[in-house]
């Protein structure tokens, strides 16, 4: 192995353990705990849990209408009353904002990653085409 072989090596081997201890450092956020506990919440709540399986329900209905080219406007309305249904019980809605919360502190954390690199991969992420 040739030193600039042994020195690339090592060096992405640094950016592997840099990036690791990143994510240790994202999972003790008090952002993080917070969403998992609250995360935990909504699974273990049954008023929850039944609301989401039938919103889950109601967007397959529609979903399947809609590749049909038979999709109404009152499946969309029974879809999207079934999920404000769901975003209105306490667990729930506390769970969203938590977790736009954490979506907030990681798109911060990402623009420092990004600011020194000239890229944003953000656009990429969108699945849009930059071309």
């Amino acid at each position: 192995m040739s030193v600039d072989t042994e020195a690339a090596s090592e060096s992405e081997q640094s950016i592997e353990e840099l990036a690791q201890s990143l994510g240790e450092a994202i999972a003790e956020l008090p952002e993080y705990q917070s969403f998992i506990e609250a995360r935990e919440a909504v699974e273990q709540d049954e008023d929850a849990q039944k609301q989401i399986a039938e919103f889950e329900r109601a967007r397959r209905k529609y979903m399947d209408a809609r590749e049909r080219g038979a999709a109404t406007r009152d499946d969309l309305r029974e879809m999207q009353k079934k999920q404000e249904e769901l975003h209105e019980i306490p667990v729930m809605k506390e769970f969203l904002q938590i977790e736009n919360d954490l979506e907030l502190r990681l798109k911060a954390l990402n623009e420092h990653v990004n600011e020194p690199l000239d890229i944003d991969f953000g656009d990429k992420a969108s699945g849009c085409c930059n071309d």
